[in-house]
């Protein structure tokens, strides 16, 4: 597909001519010709629809028609008289056995390669020489060289000849590009001359990501750090998207796994990948799909995260083809949860008895855990009531605090907690409290925690 582009010359060669001169193709894949004339099946031309309800009639046809009618494949018949036959069953589509070349620079679309076919040609009746080719990107950020022969310039080009070559670019930007191609030459008259021209096209975006992120709210004593993330590929493009792969990197102390339909659920290790996965089909203008990640973050991973303040998950990993096998690829930026909270002391409920009976004592287990680079405590554990409250429903059995001693830098300890209820049916276990001896600071209760008291 060749393409003219705008030809600047520089301000000392605006006067002269030039005996050279660029042309661009973009390499890509071809089209399906499509030529949908009326094809004709012979039978319904020479007999009507209720010949087959007789069967002497109907097992006569089909030899009668192959003795008269060519078959495609038979080269004697020049006449083509069957062109307009029905031969196969694809024939109404229209498809012949030909590829159409594309004639335009066409849709560019970010993630892709943009190949082109590139040839300088000399128009003139005189032979050039010490041809120096150059061909770069230019962008609005930045400027690639894709072609550089100034260590070993063309020695020359005869009078009507070309010279011809291949430049690949892997497109990262969207927007406005410029193909530059410049070539420093001696012309017949041994003047050197200097051509630039310039092939201006559009990067599109092939499709759209949404992303939404959500964290279930889990009861106290289920201490598990999981987060969804829902991904929205929209395809923006005029052909079909086969999507080869849709993988969620998780950021560090992260592990993801897919969570799909058929319950077969594929954990997201670059290490371990299944050995074919059907591509997922996203239709052309405006089709969609959805995919659904459980995020999973480590114990260690945890404390570390909340002490940094960090919320980033990690980033998709997209590729995709074509109709006709084309590659593409794009990767996401870093994918944000909900922001982080650093805390310096957690306090998490293990576990809660199943069965609880009135005035008669449970234990509670929880643990703490120091979020912090440096040794705290010693700590005192209690439980603080609100003076709204004229009921303590809930209370520690026996003394009303409890010691703990330090806890080392990222290290935890866990501990049973007696308390007794006073009142049936379902009830709040509330102001659970840990207080700093050293440091003369209280810490963030527990969030309440309920619980049904039966009788014995």
């Amino acid at each position: 597909m060749s393409s003219t582009g705008s030809q600047a010359q520089s301000p000392s060669q605006s006067q002269g001519s030039h005996s050279l001169a660029f042309r661009v193709m973009r390499l890509c894949k071809p089209s399906f010709h499509v030529d949908p004339p009326l094809r004709l099946d012979l039978s319904d031309l020479i007999a009507g629809e209720d010949i087959f309800d007789d069967p002497i009639a109907a097992s006569n046809l089909t030899p009668l028609l192959d003795r008269h009618v060519a078959k495609p494949t038979d080269s004697s018949d020049l006449s083509y008289r069957t062109r307009f036959l029905l031969h196969d069953s694809s024939d109404p589509m229209g498809l012949s056995s030909l590829l159409v070349l594309p004639q335009s620079f066409g849709a560019i679309y970010l993630g892709e390669t943009f190949c082109s076919y590139i040839s300088i040609n000399n128009s003139s009746n005189f032979e050039v020489k010490d041809v120096i080719i150059k061909a770069e990107i230019q962008t609005e950020r930045q400027r690639l060289l894709l072609l550089d022969t100034s260590k070993s310039p063309v020695e020359s080009i005869r009078a009507g000849g070309r010279y011809d070559f291949i430049v690949e670019h892997d497109v990262k930007e969207l927007g406005p590009h410029t193909l530059v191609c410049t070539a420093l030459y001696n012309d017949g008259e041994g003047e050197r001359k200097y051509l630039p021209q310039f092939f201006k096209f559009m990067v599109a975006n092939p499709l759209s990501v949404r992303t939404k992120v959500s964290s279930p709210r889990l009861p106290p004593y289920e201490n598990q750090e999981t987060t969804y993330l829902e991904a929205c590929i929209e395809n923006h493009t005029k052909s079909n998207l086969f999507m080869d792969q849709v993988d969620f990197e998780p950021a560090q102390h992260w592990s993801a796994t897919i969570l799909q339909a058929n319950e077969h659920h594929s954990h997201s290790n670059s290490q371990t990948r299944d050995t074919f996965k059907p591509p997922i089909l996203i239709r052309s203008g405006g089709g969609i799909h959805n995919y659904l990640y459980q995020l999973k973050l480590s114990s260690h991973g945890s404390t570390q995260m909340k002490v940094e303040g960090s919320n980033i998950l990690g980033k998709l990993q997209i590729t995709w083809r074509t109709n006709l096998g084309e590659p593409g690829r794009l990767q996401t930026q870093q994918i944000l949860g909900t922001p982080i909270t650093r805390r310096d002391i957690e306090l998490h409920v293990l576990e809660v008895p199943s069965v609880i009976n009135l005035e008669r004592s449970f234990s509670l287990h929880l643990k703490l855990t120091n979020q912090t680079d440096r040794e705290l405590g010693p700590f005192e554990v209690s439980l603080l009531y609100d003076g709204l409250h004229e009921e303590k429903v809930v209370m520690i059995n026996g003394l009303q605090t409890m010691a703990l001693p330090q806890v080392a830098a990222f290290s935890f300890t866990d501990f049973h907690l007696d308390l007794i209820a006073t009142k049936l049916g379902i009830q709040r276990i509330t102001g659970i409290t840990v207080f700093d001896t050293r440091e003369k600071k209280s810490y963030n209760p527990l969030p309440d925690l309920e619980i049904f008291v039966d009788l014995d």
